[in-house]
């Protein structure tokens, strides 16, 4: 490891960064680094727009990832070479702002009710269910999942912006998660991960295993729409926000730290609805999906 980099190492751990930012920043200057074969450090601004542009023009990166790639090299430039000066000459750019294709209800019931097995089932329950990001379902253990009477919910330890908070868990939720500890999870302790690797019980599912549980229970049920597993966390937004949960609330579930973040389901939930308790289950909204034959459970 060079000093520059361990320099960079040391200031992202200084400033709370989690580990896969830490992954994705180094990622993003060494990939600069091997463009221009030459040290970041000794880079020029014409340099680092050049790559920007070769990112857009040439990779057909997204807007998206290629701001993340300018935040990378802004952090080395910055905060860890401290020519802050030189900020303005690392671009940002507008991303468009496109809404996804949401689920219907109907869709959601044909979509977990596709044959599976019963890990892959839970597991997109959950993140139907709880609102919860990905990378935050696959490090659940055991002992996040309360189900005391008077608790009933989900905690999510250092969620994104290294936050702690709780979620919905329902028991609807809760029946099946029981269903699937019994079948796949029996001598699992409270502390060991909630949904383990099949590979390694000791790490948890991978985020990458995750998306393709979505997107096999999503061509069994016919289902067209684009996007992937996350697009259950805005099925879960949106139909709460027709339920008539109030958008503060919401916030608070999905782990926002703004509510203009929240705001964007405005215009994707239909109008109507009143809140009430049913509001917030869910599953027990959904339609009741054909009936199919479920394969005997696995993981």
């Amino acid at each position: 490891m060079t000093p520059l980099r361990q320099r960079m190492l040391d200031a992202m751990v200084l400033r709370g960064f989690a580990q896969r930012t830490q992954w994705t920043y180094v990622t993003a200057v060494k990939q600069l680094a091997r463009y221009h074969d030459c040290s970041p450090e000794l880079l020029s601004d014409e340099q680092i727009q050049a790559y920007l542009l070769h990112l857009l023009q040439e990779r057909h990166r997204s807007r998206s990832t290629v701001n993340t790639t300018s935040c990378a090299i802004r952090f080395l430039v910055c905060d860890v070479l401290g020519q802050s000066e030189r900020r303005v000459k690392i671009p940002l750019g507008r991303i468009p702002q496109r809404l996804p294709e949401l689920l219907s209800r109907a869709e959601v019931a044909a979509l977990l009710d596709a044959p599976m097995p019963i890990k892959a089932r839970t597991f997109l329950m959950t993140a139907y269910a709880s609102g919860l990001r990905l990378n935050e379902l696959c490090h659940l253990r055991g002992c996040d999942i309360d189900s005391a009477p008077d608790r009933m919910c989900i905690r999510v330890v250092q969620g994104k912006g290294a936050k702690d908070r709780y979620s919905l868990l329902t028991s609807e939720l809760l029946d099946q998660l029981r269903l699937y500890w019994r079948a796949c999870r029996s001598g699992a302790k409270a502390d060991d991960w909630l949904f383990a690797s099949r590979r390694d019980p000791s790490r948890p599912l991978d985020c990458s295993s995750a998306q393709l549980y979505y997107y096999a229970a999503r061509q069994a049920a016919g289902i067209t729409k684009a996007g992937g597993i996350h697009s259950l966390r805005h099925c879960f937004a949106s139909h709460l926000l027709e339920g008539g949960v109030d958008l503060n609330s919401i916030s608070h579930l999905l782990g926002h730290a703004q509510l203009s973040t929240t705001g964007r389901y405005l215009y994707m939930a239909r109008p109507g609805g009143s809140a009430d308790n049913a509001a917030l289950a869910l599953l027990s909204q959904l339609p009741r999906a054909p009936q199919t034959t479920v394969r005997q459970p696995g993981h």
